[in-house]
């Protein structure tokens, strides 16, 4: 099988946990709503019985996409890693840049959150930390700005 992305442990068993509540309780939950619009008469004039359809159609579509995300990534064990003195998926980055110090944790895709400092190794920070060393200074631009970026620590 061909991966094309990664994830860590962590994002591998959070979208899984999502999966599961979605194929269990989210369906379950859904199907009660359409049944209960369905009986309240005519299908054709009932606008909770559209919205229901609708969601469950934004339900069936979250799991397509959450399968497709979990057969096509790799996961990640960050344990392995520690040992390399290059960032890679998994790691924490800790950075210098315009006089203040940060850290990113460097994911696929899949499970960036930038509100939780996850990025993705496809953005340009994250494709500029990919492979850096401890003490390394990197460039990253973009039309909008170049940021220089001193790497502090890997973890």
């Amino acid at each position: 099988m061909a991966f094309d992305s990664f994830l860590t442990v962590e994002g591998h068993k959070k979208i899984k946990e999502e999966l599961e509540m979605l194929r269990t309780v989210a369906k379950v939950q859904i199907a009660e709503k359409i049944r209960d619009a369905r009986e309240m008469g005519d299908v054709l004039e009932n606008t909770m019985y559209d919205a229901y359809i609708e969601d469950q159609g934004r339900i069936e579509g979250r799991i397509a996409e959450l399968e497709e995300i979990l057969g096509r990534s790799q996961v990640i064990e960050i344990d392995s890693l520690k040992k390399s003195d290059t960032a890679s998926v998994g790691h924490s980055v800790k950075v210098k840049f315009n006089g203040k110090e940060d850290s990113f944790t460097l994911v696929g895709s899949a499970e960036a959150d930038p509100s939780e400092k996850k990025i993705s190794i496809e953005s340009p920070v994250g494709k500029a930390l990919l492979g850096a060393k401890v003490g390394e200074t990197i460039i990253v631009e973009t039309p909008q700005i170049r940021v220089e970026y001193l790497v502090k620590d890997i973890t």
